[in-house]
């Protein structure tokens, strides 16, 4: 990110040649932050979970100027009266996020995002980029974090030379940074022009009050950091840069897909803390979608996990937002009725928030005569069962419960990171296990044997054993909110999830209840909608769904109760049990953690009991009117922080 070297190539190759010579006679020598000990020589076996001291949190984001300013209100109300937070402006690169640790001079971990908790170990993959430095002239510790990246150039060269080889080319270079930091063999990182831009310094000894003067702090250092920042006195100021870099953003070497505003001085972070998901303190600003025209070649139809029929369009390949787009969503029927797309249109193209590819409208003034109207097959297009449009749903449904598309979403559903979080079972090898009947429902995978995975396309033993290993440690120790998640019942999530897990403490629990009991539980004390309470219901009382519960249960799935922290003795809110909802000034876990800490329960919904709910901001109707009708106290944030003073 300096961009400033001070040797040329050539004089830098002959002093490295003159250090791998002298390395190789004087062998005791050498440093482990030596430039020639930059890729190792093995391959790993994989990549090592690394738990994040602090979470790497998502940031809040906003699509429109309103949608800035009120993150400038919300930041305002927070703070001190009077207080006139700056702001600092920076493009937001399109690659993936690190966390390097240094300590007392060396480079000693570096770690993907991972889910925000717990990352991958990568340390001696980035070592590979030569512009991030081994050794510093820093004691203690050093905490950054940044992102790897590809420019633009590059990486069409990258593709040329994946195009040479037959290899299939990188979609992006949001992929092409993912894919190739987490190599298991760093030889081949190494052969990637990857770049590393630092955009936070976490902990750092004599670490400046500001962000703005502590990227700048890094240059001491060497190590490359964010340099298109923008100090911001207002957030009018913090706008026009905004608008600014949006214009830019096509000027850059590399991809951009936003750009954010952060609070630029520490001390103010701290008192605006965050939520469960994000910080306070910043604040993503999308770019408005980048649209493209192409041809819709042919509509064809996805089968989901809950058996819904979803079009989906196939278009001539262009590219958009940086990616090279193929596919884009139809959404549903009623859809492509109302904007009349047929195949062989001239179709506009949007990524929904750079992410997403959909198409926006046809362009009817240059459609070539009367191509006949799409329309939704009445027919499971995997499986030929009866599709059926139930009164009031815009979706269409296949009736078929054994159907092959759904056991296959099913299945990657159950296996996923917030669900049972099995590795190594990807979309390719649930294809194979569906395909031969090895794997109808969840409890089959616990059955497979490494011999006969070993047989699939693309494996080999030790992937296979890889498998059956990830798919027996899920077998137990698992948080039973996790496995009634994974079972992937309509509208239940991880919050639901997790209170189902505190009314039931295991499968066989929730198993022998009535599933109307079970419902009107949910309902009556844990302020469940009827939809979802009725959605559990469902669940439980149909032979085929239950039985899915029941099968993983008899092969010797275990899970762990989800068990809520007691309440200390004697405290003075001993007696009260309060429920906390809306947005507060400290993140969800910490209030609970001071309430439980001043004696009271903790309730994660309206109960029965629930003496007190604390409203913060965007509060629901629901529960607001559930807490008059129970006669339950309502108190603001100022008046929690009157009982219990924040910390």
């Amino acid at each position: 990110m300096l961009d400033a070297p001070e040797l040329g190539d050539r004089e830098y190759d002959r002093l490295y040649d003159e250090l791998v010579a002298i390395e190789a006679e004087h062998p005791d020598w050498v440093d482990p932050a030596s430039p020639t000990r930059r890729v190792p020589g093995a391959v790993r076996e994989g990549l090592r979970p690394v738990p994040h001291g602090r979470p790497m949190l998502s940031l809040e984001k906003a699509t429109t100027e309103d949608g800035v300013r009120d993150f400038d209100r919300r930041v305002r109300e927070l703070l001190p009266a009077g207080t006139a937070p700056e702001y600092v402006v920076e493009p937001k690169i399109d690659g993936v996020s690190v966390e390097l640790t240094y300590r007392d001079g060396r480079l000693e971990l570096a770690s993907t995002r991972g889910g925000g908790e717990v990352g991958e170990d990568v340390t001696e993959n980035l070592r590979t980029i030569r512009m991030v430095p081994l050794l510093i002239d820093h004691p203690g510790e050093l905490v950054l974090r940044g992102e790897v990246y590809i420019h633009t150039a590059a990486l069409a060269a990258v593709n040329e030379a994946k195009r040479a080889a037959g290899e299939p080319e990188f979609a992006n270079p949001r992929n092409a940074a993912a894919g190739s930091l987490r190599l298991l063999d760093p030889r081949q990182t190494a052969e990637r022009p990857l770049r590393l831009a630092v955009w936070e310094v976490l902990e750092g000894t004599a670490r400046p009050p500001t962000h703005s003067a502590a990227l700048e702090w890094l240059d001491r250092f060497r190590i490359p950091r964010q340099r298109r920042l923008h100090r911001c006195a207002t957030i009018d100021e913090a706008w026009a840069r905004l608008a600014e870099t949006a214009e830019a953003r096509r000027d850059l070497p590399y991809e951009i897909d936003g750009a954010v505003v952060k609070v630029d001085d520490y001390g103010l972070r701290e008192r605006l803390g965050r939520t469960a998901r994000a910080p306070r303190w910043a604040v993503a600003y999308k770019f408005a979608a980048e649209r493209a025209t192409t041809r819709l070649l042919d509509i064809r139809v996805q089968v989901g996990r809950t058996g819904v029929l979803t079009p989906v369009a196939t278009l001539e390949p262009v590219r958009l937002a940086g990616t090279v787009v193929s596919q884009a969503s139809l959404h549903n029927e009623d859809l492509i009725r109302e904007k009349d797309v047929r195949v062989g249109d001239r179709v506009v193209v949007e990524k929904a928030g750079d992410i997403i590819p959909q198409v926006v409208e046809a362009l009817h003034g240059e459609r070539a005569g009367d191509p006949p109207r799409w329309r939704m097959p009445r027919r499971c297009p995997a499986c030929g069962a009866e599709a059926v449009r139930l009164e009031g749903e815009a979706a269409r449904r296949c009736t078929n419960p054994a159907c092959p598309a759904q056991r296959r979403a099913a299945i990657l559903h159950f296996s996923s990171r917030p669900a049972m979080d099995i590795d190594h079972l990807g979309p390719a090898v649930v294809d194979q296990l569906v395909e031969k009947g090895w794997v109808r429902e969840p409890a089959d995978l616990y059955a497979l044997r490494a011999q006969d995975v070993a047989s699939l396309e693309r494996m080999a033993e030790r992937s296979a054993q890889n498998l059956i290993d990830a798919v027996q440690a899920s077998r137990a120790g698992r948080p039973f909110d996790r496995l009634i998640h994974a079972l992937g019942i309509p509208h239940v999530g991880a919050t639901v999830a997790r209170t189902i897990a505190g009314v039931y403490r295991d499968a066989p629990a929730m198993l022998s209840a009535a599933p109307a009991d079970v419902a009107a539980r949910l309902g009556e004390e844990h302020a469940i909608g009827p939809k979802i309470a009725e959605a559990v219901r469902a669940y439980l009382a149909a032979p085929d769904t239950r039985a899915v519960l029941q099968h993983l249960v008899d092969a010797g799935v275990s899970t762990v109760p989800v068990e809520a922290p007691a309440a200390a003795a004697g405290g003075p809110l001993a007696g009260r049990a309060f429920c906390v909802t809306g947005t507060l000034a400290l993140p969800r876990e910490q209030v609970h953690a001071l309430l439980r800490r001043a004696g009271a329960e903790v309730h994660e919904t309206i109960k029965k009991t629930t003496t007190d709910l604390v409203a913060g901001e965007k509060v629901g109707k629901s529960k607001l009117e559930r807490a008059a009708k129970q006669g339950v106290r309502v108190l603001s944030e100022a008046e929690l922080w009157a009982l219990v003073p924040k910390e």
